[in-house]
Order: structure tokens, then sequence, then C-alpha cells
């Protein structure tokens, strides 16, 4: 459907409706409004998603000089460059009084469906100093996930004139994405450390973290859950349970919590293997630091590698397995999966990016791979110490790089092995290139082009900030991860997340992201790669 081209106007009598986020534009009355009233506005960088009840879409803030009262009697907005305004269920009103932040908590006025002119009525009055409020919506269920909105405020219409407001729109139109899953689903206080996967089928899997009491770490009531989405990732089927150890040992829940999995599809098999780390007993402790995890084996010292695996496209799952003798040295402190997607190479060999301390307690960063479909694991030689989280993908020349995350400074540490990781040498751009806040991240190798012309990027998506989990961003690499062109940095979330990113592949012309971002625990989002890769 061609972009819209009509206006909202929405009739507030006392309070200029705010709409976007700040703006560095700013706005003076037009020729014959207010001296006393500047408006800016501000579209915010972050997806409009389905399922969220609120959708900032618009911030506008009318700052008033001090003196007589000024009443805000219309306000008109426009959807223009919105893609289908049948997206929407409904718009809202908010006023945040001097605050710019996003609250639902004060309405003006009652929600509206989407039409050509909508006005809204109100009594109130502006205050000498920034007035702020929020336009704001909610998205059909059936929205379309290729689809933007983009709302401005064109006019106000206050009591002592008219004022036009500037827009600032720092990530241009915002993009529809799903809300895979926020605080209390089914009961979850907290959803974290997402893993995405496509099958052979198409089918879509993303693993994560059900962090069953609170937000924090391990050791927690915490188990593996899976979302499944067999339409590229339009709808997602209800939340199932992979790993849960119970009350393993006459323990309760809470000390026998499993966390961070890691997910690879065997296409060749279709067979599906999904990876977690588990800790028994250990209360109030971490497998990170200290006893939280010890050298050796033994269940309730030595926190465990567990595995269960799918050959039903991910409907279905075996019961744990424990992999720690087979694969953990018994000097290493700990070893558990990378909690990302791992990767199938031409010849067939699987390979799981995995972390761990070593015999220093220090952490590592290595590979794992099986030559047999899964049936036996080999581990590598730790590639970086002081780097943990980490993602692996083939390069052009058949190496195998493993990206970082990086304990020492704020650049991702990045390593590169011929020989499926017993021996590694730095890349070129190791520590130097890709920024991070230390926090996870996620690469993925993407083919494109006829067979005779195949050719391949490499995506990178992370916080890109030195100094928080903002700014979630995706790059493209098109020379291996030599470089990684500002023109090609596209930003998806300016806002505060817990910022664990996961990419797959979804079909010949997408890919997907689930990241945490600042709407929603676990955000879905799905890109062309004609817009990425554009130049």
């Amino acid at each position: 459907m061609n972009a819209l081209r009509w206006p909202i106007v929405l009739r507030i009598s006392s309070l200029c409706l705010a709409l976007g986020l700040e703006t560095g534009l700013r706005a003076a009355p037009d020729a014959t409004g207010p001296k006393s009233l500047i408006a800016s506005s501000r579209r915010p960088a972050h997806p409009v998603l389905i399922r969220n009840e609120h959708n900032p879409l618009l911030r506008v803030i009318i700052e008033a000089a001090a003196g007589p009262d000024v009443g805000v009697d219309e306000m008109s907005f426009t959807l223009e460059g919105t893609d289908d305004p049948a997206d929407i269920e409904s718009l809202s009103l908010f006023t945040t009084r001097d605050k710019e932040e996003f609250a639902a908590t004060q309405v003006v006025g009652e929600p509206v469906p989407p039409k050509a002119r909508l006005t809204i009525r109100t009594a109130n009055s502006l205050k000498a100093g920034k007035n702020v409020f929020w336009l704001s919506a909610k998205l059909k269920t059936s929205a379309d996930l290729s689809h933007r909105v983009a709302a401005a405020c064109s006019a106000i219409e206050t009591t002592a004139g008219r004022v036009i407001p500037s827009l600032s729109a720092p990530g241009g139109r915002q993009r529809i994405g799903i809300e895979l899953r926020k605080h209390q689903d089914d009961g979850v206080h907290t959803y974290r450390i997402p893993a995405l996967a496509t099958t052979p089928r198409g089918t879509l899997l993303c693993v994560y973290d059900m962090r069953r009491r609170m937000g924090r770490d391990l050791q927690e009531d915490i188990d593996i859950g899976l979302s499944r989405s067999a339409d590229a990732g339009r709808t997602w089927e209800p939340v199932r349970v992979i790993m849960d150890m119970g009350e393993y040992g006459g323990l309760p829940q809470e000390q026998n919590g499993c966390s961070d999995p890691g997910i690879i599809v065997d296409r060749e098999t279709g067979e599906i293997f999904c990876f977690a780390v588990w800790m028994n007993g250990k209360p109030g402790k971490h497998q990170w630091n200290g006893d939280g995890s010890e050298p050796g084996f033994e269940i309730g010292k030595s926190a465990q590698f567990l595995m269960v695996r799918s050959t039903d496209d991910g409907r279905t799952w075996s019961r744990p397995e424990n992999l720690t003798r087979q694969l953990k040295r018994a000097e290493w402190w700990l070893l558990a999966p990378s909690p990302q997607q791992g990767i199938q190479l031409p010849d067939g060999t699987l390979v799981m990016p995995v972390q761990g301390r070593d015999e220093q307690g220090v952490p590592f960063a290595t590979l794992m791979t099986s030559h047999d479909h899964g049936a036996n694991w080999t581990i590598g030689a730790p590639a970086f110490s002081g780097g943990n989280e980490c993602q692996a993908v083939q390069l052009g020349d058949g190496s195998l790089m493993l990206n970082m995350r990086n304990d020492h400074d704020r650049f991702r540490a990045v390593f590169v092995t011929r020989d499926l990781g017993q021996t590694w040498h730095s890349h070129v751009t190791n520590r130097k290139a890709l920024i991070e806040p230390n926090c996870n991240g996620s690469l993925l190798r993407v083919d494109y082009g006829p067979a005779r012309e195949r050719q391949h990027v490499l995506l990178f998506a992370n916080p890109h900030s030195q100094t928080s989990r903002t700014q979630h961003t995706i790059q493209v690499s098109f020379d291996d991860g030599r470089s990684w062109p500002e023109s090609h940095h596209l930003l998806l979330d300016e806002g505060r997340g817990a910022g664990y990113p996961s990419l797959t592949r979804i079909d010949d012309e997408h890919v997907g992201i689930v990241y945490e971002g600042s709407r929603a625990h676990l955000v879905f989002e799905k890109l062309s790669l004609e817009e990425l890769l554009k130049r």
C-alpha cells in the first residue's frame, strides 16, 4: 500500500500534545504565532512492537515562557510515510509533564482509531517551562513486519496562536517488530539471553533464559524456554520449556538453574541441539565468580554442560544429556556453551562456540566441533584469555573467525583458526575495530547472489557503544570483517536494554534478529537483505 498521505488532528485544549523525543532542531512560532512558545518534536529510534500495549511514536515538547496561562486547543498530526495505517489498532496521547522519558501513566483523552482526522479536547493549560506529550500506538496482531510507521506533528493551535514544531528523526521511520517476550509473560519475571536459529524447513527457533523469580543470573530458578515460528516470524507458538532440572538432588528449583542456551542445527539430518549450563546447589553464587564453579566434574561443585536435542523440527525435545565429562578438562573451573547459534561447515562439520574459565580461573573462548552429526564433540584450545561469549563464522578462505566479548577493554576480541580451534592467531581488527560495552554480540555470514556469482558479507549486531547497552545496531562487512563501513550501520534501537542479540538467516531475502531492547525483554525484527546490503 502506498505511503499514508493524510493528517491526524488531535485537539487538545490545554496541553500541547508532546510527541517524539528531544530534538536539536527548534522551530520558531510562525509569522502569526505566539513569541512565548517554542515547540519541538522527536521521533524515537526504536521499533513499534506487536503485543506492546504502548508504542511511543512521537514526543512533542512545548516550552512556554512565564506569563498568562496558555491553553492548547488543537494539535495536528500526520502519518505521512507510514506504509499502511491499517497496521495500527489505536492511538493514544499521554503527558509526562516536564519529564522527557515516555510513561503511559497520565492519559490525555481516550484511545482513538487511526482515521484521517482525530480530535482530542482537554481543559488543561501549559505551565511555564517544559511541557511534554507523547503520541503512542497499539498495533494490530496482523501488522506487517516489513512495514514502518512514521508520525509527525504538523501544527499546534493554542489560545495564543499557532506553533509549528520542528521534527528530529534520528532513526527515520520506525520499524514494526514483535514483542516476543516481556515481563511476567507466563508468570516469568525476566526473559534473557536469546539464541536464534533457522531449521532446514524454515522454522525459526529462539531459545532463552526463563528467569522465573527475578532478573538475576545463576544461581536462581531458571529454565530454558523455546519460542517457535513456522511462518518466518509473523506468529509464534506458545513457549515450550525444553530444559528444567526440577529439584534434582533434593534441592529446590532455585538451586537447579539452567542458563545461557546455545543452539545449532544440523542441516543434513535436520536434528537440532540446544546446550546450556546447569548449576546444582551453591545458593547465592555464580559460575563465573570464585567457587561458583570449580575444577573437576562433580555435580554440585562444577557447573555442568547439558544438551537436549530435537528430531522433529523443534516440536519435542529429549531429556538433558550431561556432556561435562566428555568436554571439560578437569583443571578448568568452568566449561559452558556460548549463548548463540552455531554453524555447519560445507563438509558437514558442526561448529559450536563455547566459553569457560581456565586452570587459573580466567575466562576464555573457543570452539567445540563434531564430525559425526553430534554423536561426539571435540573441544579446541582457548583462543583468547579474557574473552568469553563468542560467535563463529567461516571466512572466504575457509578459516574460522571467532568474535568475542572482551573483558580487557571496550573493543571486540577477534581471532582466527585454520584447524578447528587447535591453534589461533589474532585478526587484523582484534581489539580495535568493533566497539562494545562488554556485552554479547552476534555474527552471521550471509551468502547471496546467483550461484556462479556467489558473494558473501558478514553481519554483526551488538549495542554500538562503549559506555552502555544502548544504540543496538547491525553492521555489515564486505571484506570478511576487515572493515565495517559506517554507511552500513543500521540503528535498530537507541534505548537501553540488556543488550544481547542473535541473528539468523530467514530466507533468501531476509534475516531475523532477536535482541534485548528498550521496549521489551526480547524483540524480534525481520530485515531485508536488500536494505542491509545496498550501497
